[in-house]
């Protein structure tokens, strides 16, 4: 029988689709890395997994122990999924931007969810960060998963996403564009894809009002952090799994035009993905225009759009953000 033992066995060797409809007339090919295929929905399960078992085997982690971090919503699914199946508690800290639709899976799967204010300086008290590391002070057998930190992320990526990309892509691969949030997917990748063809392209789709864009080109921030409504991707602090060296170009995006392509890919190419796949396709095609010889441009989708249901797909919310 080819049957899975149990869900997590099905994380990892998500499709990749070509775009047909949604990107421009010209000569490059995009495809879309579409990791909604996950069981938890969102490229984070990968490192969900990762991240778990080595807390296990470094001892960081014990039976009964609870889970916590800080989190946009998608790691947390993906621990609250692990955590569920290994057996332990979990308990998830984020900003109060975050769609009810990822609150409400948290919940399901047995996840404690705590609320914060948004737009909070990392150091600031009541910051989702400051808070679960509180949580984790007052909890015993508390661990935090520390995702931003944790190079058990990164090192998921460039020990496997990078090469299942590749091995599907046969190594043609010229442009490899995607978020950077904690910065694990885009490094560990573009580390791999490096050392396996140094001419490949690693961008980072960057929105306006994270400073990652400043610390990349200026070592330094120029234009203070400020809230925008894509979750999961730009920072308004430098995480460890962000390694520069590995990316080429920065791209910055908007809300608009994020939220835009968004809602393109699922009436045009029929792939109902999350806004930061938006920004990162934005990004794509505005790269794309740089470029002097045809090329194949693959593009990180790290989330399903389910989870923006009461946002990116919703006309009241659109209009009252003022986003068409």
């Amino acid at each position: 029988m080819k049957v899975y033992n149990d869900v997590l066995s099905v994380i990892g060797n998500t499709p990749i689709v070509r775009l047909n409809r949604v990107v421009p007339k010209s000569q490059h090919q995009f495809f879309a890395k579409v990791e909604y295929f996950n069981p938890g929905g969102s490229v984070k399960d990968r490192i969900a997994m990762s991240i778990i078992e080595d807390a296990e085997k470094s001892g960081q982690l014990k039976p009964g122990g609870t889970i916590v971090e800080a989190t946009s919503g998608n790691t947390g699914v993906g621990l609250a999924l692990v955590g569920l199946l290994k057996g332990y508690k979990c308990v998830f800290v984020m900003p109060e931007k975050i769609s009810e639709e990822k609150r409400a899976v948290l919940r399901a799967y047995g996840a404690k969810v705590v609320m914060t204010p948004t737009g909070l300086e990392p150091d600031d008290p009541n910051s989702h960060y400051s808070v679960a590391r509180r949580i984790v002070e007052e909890t015993p057998g508390a661990y935090l998963t520390n995702q931003y930190h944790n190079i058990a992320n990164r090192r998921c990526h460039y020990e496997t996403t990078g090469p299942e990309i590749w091995n599907q892509m046969d190594g043609q691969i010229d442009v490899f564009v995607g978020g950077a949030g904690t910065g694990g997917t885009l490094s560990g990748i573009g580390r791999f894809f490096k050392e396996k063809k140094p001419a490949v392209k690693i961008v980072c789709a960057d929105p306006y009002g994270s400073i990652l864009y400043d610390l990349f080109y200026h070592k330094e921030i120029r234009d203070p952090a400020h809230s925008y409504l894509v979750e999961g991707i730009g920072e308004d602090m430098l995480p460890e799994n962000v390694e520069f060296q590995y990316m080429d170009d920065f791209v910055r995006v908007d809300d608009k035009e994020s939220f835009q392509y968004c809602r393109d890919l699922a009436s045009k190419e029929g792939l109902l993905v999350g806004p930061s796949c938006g920004a990162a396709l934005a990004a794509a095609v505005k790269y794309s225009e740089t470029l002097k010889s045809p090329s194949k441009i693959l593009v990180m989708f790290p989330d399903g759009g389910r989870s923006y249901l009461s946002k990116a797909f919703n006309e009241q919310w659109l209009k009252e953000q003022k986003l068409v």
